[in-house]
């Protein structure tokens, strides 16, 4: 079959649940472009982009004597992120409480749990810190009672004042321990059941405005690249369009890259019935090339378990994803995957960085090269430890 050069690329990004700006993400594509050009002998380069109220960067690469040009976007969220982020300790706490009941009463830690263990101890690393923060903040608290109560009786309550300091020292540490950051991830997730608040879903809309109006443009492929929870989020984007026919109307091949996906921490809750019907609609598309990539090696994300067969919305009919590995320990060198091991949050961002010994997976080569996203893997075959069992006692649709 003969490839049709892609020329000229849209890409949309969709960020996980991160309040960081949007440039971060070009700066961590623009240091690991050049890496990985320079691993894998080609060039590639980033330019400035001006889009009224977008953010963006320009890409000029070559392959050998094959040229591309790519248009990247951000399609931003951090402000509800930062706007979550915002509850305080006590906030926080009651996020706790509200969000562990919501997983246990529903089954639906219980069904992640038999599917994948390493999710649900990233998951269950908040609360841990958090109630270990607050047992070591109330021992202080209850000490500095203790021995002001030995001048005084009445004393020992203003002691035990001191345990909200503690705790406010410990929030203020939270840039290297990540406790309060992931509790609210989880809490977003699960304030509503596993259904998207009302302000997420109104920007989804706006996200399909854009990516629409892109189809309508002179691209050769538009591309939507989905990490950690955007993931989910781009596929409710597309599935929206193609509802509508609108990505069958596109003249331009249509791409859906997600990466270090966590669909089950969301589909496996009883009121994603929305996201379940995304899975299922977007599952039947055919004229959507969906590959999903993950690696055993992240901790973090349900590694090569296919969202829509999981979730249990899998039918007759199904063309995707066609689930792959990064596979960390083959693409990286020892002394790299040695030093990224325990780098759990790290290790989640992989996926957009440079392999020092890549294989089929190239982020670059995917938003920058010459070959549509279906064409470059139209003869790879699925992973092989790939899972597709419905683990999801909730699977009704909406």
């Amino acid at each position: 079959m003969n490839m049709q050069q892609i020329k000229r690329r849209k890409v949309f990004y969709i960020p996980g649940f991160d309040p960081f700006p949007a440039r971060r993400y070009r700066e961590l594509y623009r240091a690991n472009s050049q890496e990985q050009a320079t691993i894998s002998g080609y060039t590639i380069s980033q330019s400035a982009l001006h889009l009224k109220d977008r953010f963006g960067w320009q890409v000029n690469a070559s392959f050998g004597d094959q040229d591309c040009e790519a248009e990247i976007e951000v399609l931003v969220w951090s402000d509800l992120v930062k706007d979550t982020m915002r509850a305080g300790i006590l906030a926080t706490y009651l996020q706790l409480l509200r969000t562990a009941w919501i997983y246990l009463s529903t089954g639906a830690l219980a069904d992640v749990i038999k599917l994948r263990k390493g999710p649900v101890i990233a998951a269950l690393y908040p609360v841990g810190f958090l109630l270990g923060q607050l047992i070591i903040a109330l021992a202080i608290g209850f000490i500095s009672g203790t021995i002001l109560a030995s001048i005084h009786p009445y004393l020992f309550w203003p002691g035990m004042i001191l345990t909200w300091p503690v705790l406010e020292v410990f929030r203020r540490l939270d840039g290297r321990i990540f406790a309060y950051y992931l509790m609210q991830d989880y809490a977003f997730t699960a304030q509503f059941g596993g259904a998207y608040p009302p302000e997420l879903s109104q920007r989804l809309k706006q996200f399909g405005q854009k990516v629409t109006q892109a189809m309508a443009e002179d691209w050769d492929e538009v591309l939507v690249v989905g990490h950690s929870s955007g993931a989910h989020l781009a596929v409710s984007v597309l599935a929206e369009l193609g509802r509508r026919n609108q990505i069958k109307c596109a003249p331009m091949p249509i791409g859906l890259l997600s990466l270090g996906h966590v669909m089950p921490m969301v589909t496996f809750l009883p009121k994603a019935a929305a996201l379940r019907r995304d899975l299922h609609d977007l599952s039947q598309m055919g004229e959507v090339s969906w590959v999903d990539v993950s690696a055993p090696g992240d901790g973090c994300s349900f590694a090569l378990c296919d969202p829509v067969a999981v979730s249990g919305v899998a039918s007759i009919g199904k063309t995707g994803p066609l689930v792959i590995s990064a596979a960390f320990t083959q693409s990286l060198s020892p002394e790299r995957w040695k030093s990224l091991r325990w780098r759990f949050f790290r290790l989640h961002f992989q996926y957009l960085c440079a392999f020092d010994r890549p294989r089929d997976y190239d982020y670059f080569q995917i938003t920058a090269g010459p070959i549509s996203l279906g064409q470059r893997f139209q003869d790879r075959k699925a992973s092989k430890s790939r899972i597709e069992t419905a683990f999801a006692r909730h699977r009704d649709m909406a």
